[in-house]
């Protein structure tokens, strides 16, 4: 188990400023979702984690500096789940999937018994077992995308980053992808980031959420704190309802304009 810090941390690209003095703690097994428009410095907020653009302030694992890891070691720490992964199309699934054990191989090794025996209960526990022989070329785009998440799962890092993980999975999909990260972190400690769009599954699954606009975070706490319709609309401008079901899950539904 292992926690994730910011402290003041920045990211710009050139002279746009995508992510202003982010400072949060997320606590071992914690879930923290980010969510905000487009824009607003969710997935610049997971890049700088994962070590893919520069930023400004402190990024700590456990209370360390992770800039004084080695990538290899920060690979061994934090698993990521872009939004757009380059997936060569002659790569066969089980192929690609096993690509989340080179953390754990010496330079000149190979995969062991281990590690193929590890993605294969992976691949079968996201209902990918048929994809395993197919080259990557051929599945569909949201069959891609649950292979990212099964490669990102095979890597058995501490930390895993999601960032928007269901955009191309149906909604059944999408509730097995996320089940499975949940029973991971409830099982083994898993520290999760996720920017997500969808807002009552961001509500659903993470215990925490932190809204950002423009790069700052303009609130964070619980679902029920967070997912307000005053709140939803100044900083999204939607008209929406929010539902509060008897078990606690919180239902965003967008409202209609008859104007």
């Amino acid at each position: 188990m292992s926690s994730l810090g910011f402290e003041c941390v920045n990211v710009r690209y050139g002279q746009q400023e995508a992510l202003y003095a982010l400072t949060e703690q997320v606590k071992p097994g914690e879930w923290l979702c980010l969510i905000g428009p487009n824009g607003a410095g969710k997935s610049s907020a997971l890049r700088a984690v994962a070590g893919l653009v520069p930023h400004r302030g402190i990024i700590t694992v456990d209370g360390a500096p992770l800039f004084e890891r080695s990538p290899r070691r920060r690979a061994a720490l934090v698993a990521y789940v872009p939004q757009t992964p380059l997936m060569p199309d002659d790569m066969t699934g089980g192929e690609y999937v096993l690509l989340g054990r080179n953390p754990f191989i010496g330079y000149f090794g190979s995969e062991s018994k281990h590690d193929r025996a590890l993605v294969a209960d992976v691949l079968d526990r996201l209902d990918l077992g048929a994809f395993a022989g197919r080259r990557l070329g051929t599945l569909s785009g949201g069959e891609r995308q649950r292979l990212v998440i099964a490669r990102a799962v095979a890597q058995e890092a501490p930390i895993l980053l999601l960032d928007e993980p269901t955009s191309a999975l149906d909604i059944g999909h999408q509730q097995q992808a996320l089940e499975l990260v949940d029973r991971l972190r409830r099982e083994h400690g898993l520290t999760v980031v996720s920017a997500m769009h969808d807002l009552t599954l961001a509500g659903l699954y993470a215990d925490r959420l932190a809204l950002l606009h423009q790069g700052h975070v303009v609130a964070s706490g619980t679902a029920a704190h967070v997912l307000r319709p005053e709140t939803l609309s100044e900083f999204y401008g939607v008209s929406v309802s929010v539902h509060h079901e008897p078990d606690g899950t919180v239902v965003v539904v967008p409202r209609r304009s008859l104007s």
